[in-house]
């Protein structure tokens, strides 16, 4: 019989992805998959590569909300009983979890049997339930070097292997940027969350540039359905050729093409951008847990790869003059180009797995 690894993860894109690509990669190794998850999750997996989805009870509560907390760690407790139950029956080789507070029963049940166990911290900042597991588990990987809130014994073992990203995005790294000539492509990314400031700011501070720039531009814009159409109007009133929309599916297809690309700071984002050798201006999300953006963003500003304005000093004006200095100056785009894929980490599923069996049983 292969080994079977319970692979644990949340909802989200940002915990979901990373998973479902360890998944792939291990499953290529002969290894058998079983997917832990809330029962959110459990509705979104529906591509992950699992013999078995395990929908575990999980809840989180505010820090300052003393009775939502126990009802939390009540059911918490009650999911990890049920992986408990699960691991009994299935017996995994390894356990290992992607953070989020979804991720936390199928560990606290690993832990309690002495499974071996691995945890993905995804962005800069060491989130609040890897924080608490990082001591206990067996290995910690992680997507960026700098590892923020983690204690000192957890960042001196933490194995920087990057983050995951999708197979059309990693052929990218192996494509060469280059500077723009005539045309001046943009693409603009909104995130899930504070999406609303982007899809109104970005038109209008494009719409201050120099009439030759905006002659030259063509705007690849993800905005709010409500946003859309007030951003079709500013470009068309100046005179921008441009294509909005709420979601791009071939995004690898618009990294190829982007000479510059104006977003977040989610750490899928930013892994992105360094893999694909992209220039960028980045926004982080002001509301985001610990301030990670921000964190995630200094990455590929110090390597020369970002431009950053944070969102107390953002302006049309600001945004304005950012996007004039960069797109006047090919070779600086270059050199920001060649920055981003200096730090980025192509092979981090590889990588990741890599770990996984080193840490099994």
């Amino acid at each position: 019989m292969s080994k079977l690894a319970v692979v644990a993860a949340g909802g989200t894109g940002g915990h979901l992805f990373p998973a479902q690509a360890l998944a792939e990669t291990l499953a290529g190794r002969g290894w058998r998959i079983v997917l832990a998850t809330d029962e959110r999750g459990a509705l979104y997996a529906d591509k992950f590569p699992a013999e078995e989805r395990l929908a575990l009870s999980a809840a989180t509560a505010k820090s300052g909300d003393p009775i939502g907390m126990l009802k939390a760690g009540l059911v918490v407790w009650q999911g990890m009983n049920q992986a408990k139950a699960a691991f009994k029956r299935l017996d995994p080789a390894v356990v290992v979890g992607f953070g989020g507070y979804p991720a936390l029963p199928a560990l606290l049940g690993a832990l309690s049997q002495k499974r071996p166990t691995v945890i993905h911290e995804q962005n800069a900042v060491l989130g609040r339930v890897n924080r608490f597991l990082a001591p206990k588990v067996d290995a910690v990987a992680c997507a960026f070097p700098t590892l923020e809130l983690a204690k000192p014994a957890v960042k001196a073992r933490a194995q920087v292997v990057g983050n995951p990203v999708r197979p059309p995005v990693r052929a990218l790294y192996d494509v060469p940027y280059l500077p723009p000539e005539v045309q001046l492509r943009i693409l603009v990314t909104g995130g899930s969350q504070g999406a609303r400031l982007l899809s109104e700011l970005i038109p209008e501070a494009v719409a201050k540039l120099p009439e030759e720039m905006r002659g030259r531009l063509k705007v690849f814009q993800q905005a709010r359905p409500e946003s859309m159409e007030g951003a079709r109007k500013i470009y068309r009133n100046a005179m921008v050729d441009c294509e909005v929309a709420p979601f791009f599916r071939d995004m690898a297809g618009y990294l190829r093409q982007a000479h510059l690309v104006i977003g977040r700071a989610g750490a899928s984002t930013c892994t992105e951008l360094a893999v694909a050798g992209r220039p960028s201006i980045l926004v982080p999300l002001k509301i985001a847990a610990d301030d990670h953006q921000r964190f995630n963003a200094k990455l590929l500003e110090d390597a020369g790869a970002a431009a950053v304005c944070l969102e107390d000093e953002l302006t049309v004006d600001a945004m304005a003059g950012a996007l004039n200095a960069l797109l006047k100056d090919p070779e600086r785009l270059a050199r920001m180009a060649a920055g981003a894929r200096s730090v980025a980490k192509p092979n981090a599923a590889e990588e990741l797995a890599d770990l996984v069996e080193k840490t099994a049983r």
